[in-house]
């Protein structure tokens, strides 16, 4: 605005090649976890609190966590660079079926001794359904890793893992469980 204010005209063209000559290229942006800055501050004190933990604390620990993975990656733009006219040429198309192909849902855990359970979820997980795949498989898969005793639990901060009858239920079954409340792993 400034530039054609001043009478001089600029392209969309000339904009985008002098930035290509510097260096920059067209991309969709990455998607990464909200972190506000109380969870950066919350991952700091969890950090600090932990920064001298000798090496074997944490091979004590077992991790879990849940995904969803979708048939044909994530749902976002995928950007290329073609000539025109190339927009069918199988390497700037991605391949879609009706109803986007589908996901699954998948619960896991793992230690430094190498993974657990891998189990998939058919259904929409809410905090009983949570509790039962604990139920079935944490135990199991502490054994299978040959666990210490006193080993420790670790999950994130998602309400099902939060609520007061999951937190009770660990309490009930003597699961040591990591503060989550300073430590989210993947969101």
């Amino acid at each position: 605005n400034d530039l054609q204010r001043a009478g001089t005209k600029v392209t969309k063209a000339t904009i985008s090649n002098t930035l290509r000559r510097q260096g920059l290229k067209s991309c969709s942006a990455r998607r990464v976890p909200l972190r506000k800055p109380v969870h950066v501050q919350a991952h700091l004190k969890f950090a600090r609190e932990h920064l001298d933990d000798p090496e074997e604390d944490w091979e004590n620990v077992i991790w879990s966590d849940e995904t969803k993975i979708e048939l044909f990656g994530k749902n976002s733009t995928c950007r290329v660079w073609r000539r025109k006219n190339a927009e069918l040429h199988p390497k700037n198309t991605i391949p879609t079926v009706k109803h986007g192909g589908g996901n699954i849902m998948l619960w896991g855990c793992f230690s430094a001794k190498g993974p657990g359970r891998l189990i998939r979820v058919k259904e929409r997980m809410n905090g009983a359904m949570y509790r039962q795949i604990l139920s079935e498989n944490l135990l199991p898969s502490a054994r299978a890793l040959k666990m210490k005793r006193g080993w420790v639990f670790q999950h994130d901060n998602d309400p099902k893992h939060t609520a007061r009858v999951t937190k009770e239920w660990l309490r009930k079954k003597h699961f040591k469980v990591l503060d989550g409340r300073t430590c989210t792993i993947g969101g």
